[in-house]
């Protein structure tokens, strides 16, 4: 595995419809598994600093639990006010059945 990736999971332990938090470092980075597709974005929500990781997933949005604000979980931007800035998007690879994701920012 290239330098800076961190792992996630097996594969098969994050299932369509779940998520995993894994740090990078002090970075708290959300991976959905949404379809069969994974995707991450930074677990913090821009407008008051919440975790989004335990949010309503419905489609490609997930609801910030504390006060509604949604972001799109494949690019990280926001969709409803509250939050008016995007959160952090990340890469996500899978090798031999390990799901990785890094902040690459």
């Amino acid at each position: 595995m290239a330098e800076g990736w961190i792992k996630v999971c097996a594969q098969n332990e994050l299932l369509p419809g779940e998520f995993k938090v894994a740090w990078d470092g002090d970075t708290a980075i959300a991976v959905y598994n949404l379809d069969g597709n994974l995707y991450a974005i930074e677990d913090v929500c821009t407008h008051d600093g919440g975790e989004l990781a335990g949010g309503e997933v419905c489609g490609f949005e997930v609801e910030c639990p504390r006060h509604g604000a949604k972001f799109d979980v494949r690019t990280g931007q926001a969709t409803l006010a509250p939050a008016t800035e995007p959160v952090a998007s990340f890469p996500v690879r899978v090798e031999d059945g390990v799901i990785y994701t890094r902040d690459d920012r």
